[in-house]
């Protein structure tokens, strides 16, 4: 399997400090992370949009915030509706060239948020859009979510009734939008997702990154376990590494270890009440969703002729 790679992973890693100190997450957050590398690859001219999420708690009460950004705090349905009026405003000002960057969780992306990124990602809105996913609503009480991980515990899946089906699949829903630009992204990969970030800000258009986002009380995990189970997510390819261009074009930007799927798992109170044959399932499933992965790396995308 080849990997793909470009210049913008060769950039040394930016100096600059967007995200304040007093900032108000969980320690091991990988929300926050997320939103410290996004903003040292977008840079101040930026505007940050944020439904209702941890993020809504973590960036400080009004007035003050722990980032040295313009922010706009909107409902969690709102996110590409609000991200698209900031856009059009920037727009009508004549600051093309400022970044509307939407931050938003799981559950204002995957489910109560989804119609309005839809109508931004169909009329291709020049915005940036990121989910940090922590995989259910962490903010009001580790609630089951479209994210959620099949077989995982949540308060609203206890182990004794645990998630049913599969988690959704985000990034295939916005690549049938055929969009210019989606990625996924994973915080012990830093550069990457940096890499990915300045991508996206330097293409027109509606572009998605799907960061998974560990959460210590959520998955039941040591607060300095964050990044080291976050990598075995991708090392057991239960979230692997890769970009989709204009809906069409699939590129593996890294080649995992191929660790058995226990090795993430076991780590994680969530799947603690697993059986033997649960995992079995699980492995299943991630292999089979690896090998349409690979198979989506190597067709050649489709070019319309105008």
């Amino acid at each position: 399997m080849t990997t793909h790679q470009d210049s913008f992973t060769d950039k040394p890693y930016p100096q600059e400090e967007y995200l304040q100190s007093g900032y108000l997450s969980c320690q091991g957050c990988g929300g926050s992370m997320i939103m410290r590398h996004a903003l040292k690859a977008l840079g101040p001219d930026t505007v940050c949009v944020i439904p209702a999420s941890c993020w809504s708690i973590i960036a400080g009460n009004w007035p003050y915030s722990s980032l040295n950004i313009p922010i706009m705090h909107t409902a969690f349905e709102t996110a590409g509706a609000a991200a698209s009026g900031v856009r059009a405003a920037l727009d009508l000002k004549g600051k093309p060239e400022t970044h509307v960057l939407a931050f938003a969780g799981d559950g204002g992306t995957f489910d109560i948020g989804l119609q309005s990124l839809s109508g931004a990602a169909e009329r291709n809105e020049n915005i940036i859009y990121i989910c940090y996913d922590n995989e259910a609503y962490m903010n009001t009480g580790i609630q089951r979510s479209s994210a959620t991980p099949e077989m995982a515990w949540t308060t609203t899946t206890p182990a004794t009734f645990p998630k049913v089906g599969p988690k959704k699949n985000i990034i295939q829903i916005l690549t049938g939008h055929k969009i210019p630009y989606c990625a996924t992204a994973n915080v012990a990969w830093p550069m990457d997702l940096i890499a990915k970030v300045r991508r996206a800000a330097e293409t027109k258009g509606t572009t998605f990154i799907h960061a998974l986002s560990p959460c210590p009380p959520g998955w039941k995990i040591s607060s300095e376990k964050s990044i080291e189970v976050a990598r075995l997510a991708t090392h057991t390819k239960v979230f692997p590494l890769y970009e989709v261009i204009n809906g069409e074009s699939y590129h593996i930007n890294f080649e995992p270890k191929n660790l058995p799927v226990e090795a993430y798992l076991s780590m994680q109170g969530r799947f603690s009440h697993l059986s033997k044959a649960d995992i079995a399932h699980i492995q299943q499933r991630v292999d089979y969703e690896w090998k349409i992965l690979l198979q989506r790396s190597m067709m050649e995308p489709f070019h319309m002729n105008m």
